[in-house]
């Protein structure tokens, strides 16, 4: 086994076991492939296929007791699976980087920003804090930072999560390295905030003489971005090539599969007759929601100039009885305050949320118990991992007063109803994918027999062949028990696909609203026209018949 002569990065015949009491699990199995010089590969498939491990096997960070047990990485003409830990070190960070999914855990947050990129400057470069201060703001300003040298002083909490992104991309290009693996570096943001982060990654890196290897799940970053790109299923690499021909003259029936799961933001909405013209089930009039910033109470009482954050500012819409509304926006548009005020989480300032003709928010006025429930963004943390999903499930139904038998049925009735098998009832979440968990927190919704179901992101935690399967379970209970949805989504396509009406929110306002795929096909806010065009949709790169 060999490095390919030509290749920044040759992973040969790698396998990758984590031993444990219950027996082996192997996590990579054979695995090879190349990362040529100046190129972006772009690495997919479904959670489990060992996207994230193959990347951690190359930077020398596998989680234990994860190991190496046959085949050799070469980086730089050079193997570096065998080095030990002192020489890894010396390639880690200054010779290979790493842009994580989730940057606010990878960054300190004792720290300011530039502490921590002046830090990791003067560790692997020959300068003096006043040049690495200097490079810095360099690093910054090209990642897309406005003000660098003001922000150097500022703590990553103090930044957006597309900013923070971009703080580590420049920490991991401070050391000039060869190589960058950027595993989900966008799963978290926004459209518009992806799309930014995303050009930073395509121009910034080969700018900079770096390769980058992109992990993720998103097939429309990949076709946006990547040259190549390698498809994993089951720790097992399963095709590989450039991606034009992978996306649309896939060889292998997973890749198929996997390809054609994804939601297009072209698609219209799904077929489904237009809820009769009635009486809306949901009205929100003139909402609006503000937040005192102030500081302590003693702040709040002697200060003259009150600092108020106004989330939403006159918000209203109406959900047709058994219709499908989208609400969509930036993080901090006000789409996820909005939702809390329709679940009693959050008191309004002002205005007024009617479901069935009754003020939620109204004292005194009698409201039938359940009616309105909650999906969560993600399923993990919004079941108890203490509980058995039997009990999850039950809750709802104790509440309500029914009796231990009614209660037992009626949990075996809910999960076949959500496609899982009833025998499950006395597992825990952990032993559940995360699709599944998806289903048990829907069960749970579902348990109260609501008319009216908030769902907030509830697929941006999933992958994109869970998703489709998610996604149609939700469309035929709404067929099947004429459910009516609030569905908050960053994700355009699954709105397209989803929903009937689509409200788009930006900075607490309501900019546009209408019938979606009018709103789709000739958007009047600039707003949703920059939302539209910051999708890194697939079908735009179809080649032509």
């Amino acid at each position: 086994m060999t490095a390919t002569s030509d290749a920044l990065v040759s992973v040969r015949n790698l396998t990758v076991d984590f031993p444990g009491r219950h027996g082996n699990f192997r996590a990579l199995d054979d695995v090879s492939f190349d990362i040529m010089p100046g190129e972006i590969l772009g690495v997919v498939g479904e959670s489990g296929a060992g996207k994230s491990m193959a990347g951690s096997a190359i930077i020398g960070l596998l989680a234990s007791p994860g190991r190496i047990t046959s085949g050799e990485i070469w980086f730089q003409g050079q193997r570096i699976d065998n080095l030990p830990p002192e020489a890894m070190n010396l390639i880690r960070g200054k010779r290979i980087g790493m842009v994580f999914q989730d940057p606010l855990t990878s960054l300190n947050p004792l720290f300011t920003i530039g502490d921590q990129l002046i830090e990791t400057i003067c560790r692997h470069l020959p300068l003096d804090r006043v040049k690495a201060r200097l490079r810095a703001i360099a690093l910054l300003e090209e990642a897309g930072i406005e003000n660098a040298a003001g922000r150097l002083a500022a703590y990553p909490h103090q930044f957006s999560g597309g900013m923070r992104q971009r703080v580590v991309i420049a920490l991991a290009l401070a050391a000039e390295p060869a190589l960058i693996i950027a595993d989900e570096p966008t799963s978290a943001l926004d459209v518009s905030v992806q799309a930014q982060i995303l050009t930073v990654l395509k121009e910034l890196c080969p700018k900079r003489g770096a390769s980058v290897m992109m992990i993720t799940h998103d097939m429309g970053a990949i076709a946006e971005t990547a040259q190549r790109m390698i498809v994993m299923n089951k720790g097992h690499l399963v095709e590989a090539g450039p991606v034009s021909e992978v996306m649309w003259k896939p060889k292998e029936d997973y890749t198929a599969r996997l390809i054609g799961a994804i939601p297009s933001i072209r698609d219209k909405t799904r077929d489904r007759p237009e809820p009769p013209v009635a009486e809306p089930l949901v009205r929100v009039e003139g909402l609006c929601r503000s937040f005192d910033l102030t500081g302590s109470l003693l702040e709040r009482v002697l200060s003259r100039d009150r600092k108020v954050n106004k989330a939403v500012q006159d918000v209203s819409f109406q959900i047709k009885r058994g219709g499908t509304f989208g609400l969509v926006g930036e993080s901090g548009s006000g789409k996820s305050t909005c939702a809390r005020m329709i679940v009693n989480l959050i008191r309004p300032t002002s205005g007024r949320i009617m479901i069935d003709g009754k003020d939620v928010w109204e004292k005194g006025q009698p409201r039938r118990k359940g009616a309105t429930q909650m999906i969560f963004q993600d399923p993990y943390a919004s079941l108890n991992p203490r509980w058995r999903i039997g009990t999850i499930i039950a809750e709802p139904l104790a509440a309500l007063s029914q009796n231990s038998s009614e209660i037992e049925d009626r949990v075996a009735e809910l999960l076949r109803q959500v496609r899982l098998d009833p025998a499950a009832i006395r597992k825990f979440p952990h032993e559940f994918s995360g699709g599944q968990r998806q289903r048990i927190a829907i069960a749970r919704a579902l348990a109260s027999q609501p008319e009216f179901i908030v769902c907030d992101e509830p697929t941006s935690a999933l992958d994109v062949s869970v998703q489709a399967q998610v996604l149609e379970l939700m469309a035929q209970l709404q067929d099947e028990f004429g459910l009516t949805y609030l569905l908050i989504s960053h994700d355009l396509a699954v709105v397209r696909k989803m929903c009937d009406h689509v409200g788009v929110m930006s900075k607490g306002r309501m900019v546009e609203q209408g019938q979606v795929d009018a709103i789709f096909d000739a958007p009047q806010a600039a707003y949703t026209r920059m939302l539209l065009e910051a999708v890194p949709d697939v079908a735009r790169f179809r080649p032509a018949a």
